[in-house]
């Protein structure tokens, strides 16, 4: 399952409407800081690719939010990630790395896939090809544009809070 793009994976539909954005060419990022998108942290499961989705973020610490995710299939984990919301300069980048089962990673060591900041709502933050959002405490929406063989789908992972 290795796409260029899954991250925050949980129950899957199509989206009909475009939820994601890309940075126009030479457009820099806006400003930001982690304190607007704390909302994220916490624990989070749902199910996506006929298993389960596990993913845990912090809460802001040391400039950077980290998190894990996990999707477990028929009892076996099928892939991990982890990564980092991470303050960068006046703004925020996204970025993880992939890792199978047995924690091989996809990516070359010194690589990492990388969704740069495009804009910032009050419950809702747009990274180049990724949007989260808040709908309650309890439930975050995100959105991911995967592109494989030439053909790219926005799909809509939806996020349970873990209580």
């Amino acid at each position: 399952m290795k796409t260029t793009v899954l991250l925050f994976l949980f129950t899957v539909g199509l989206v009909s409407a475009q939820e994601t954005l890309q940075l126009s060419e030479g457009q820099a990022s806006p400003p930001a800081n982690l304190s607007d998108v704390a909302w994220i942290a916490g624990h989070w499961q749902g199910e996506a690719f006929g298993g389960t989705a596990e993913e845990i973020w912090s809460a802001p610490l040391g400039n950077s939010m980290m998190f894990v995710f996990r999707l477990v299939n028929d009892g076996m984990v099928s892939f991990y990630e982890s990564g980092h919301i991470q303050q960068s300069d006046d703004s925020l980048i996204l970025q993880l790395k992939h890792f199978d089962g047995n924690l091989m990673g996809w990516e070359e060591r010194d690589e990492t896939i990388d969704f740069k900041l495009v804009k910032l709502e009050p419950n809702k933050v747009f990274f180049e090809g990724l949007t989260m959002e808040k709908i309650s405490d309890d439930q975050m929406n995100v959105w991911v544009l995967i592109e494989e063989n030439g053909i790219s789908e926005e799909i809509l992972f939806a996020y349970e809070r873990v209580k």
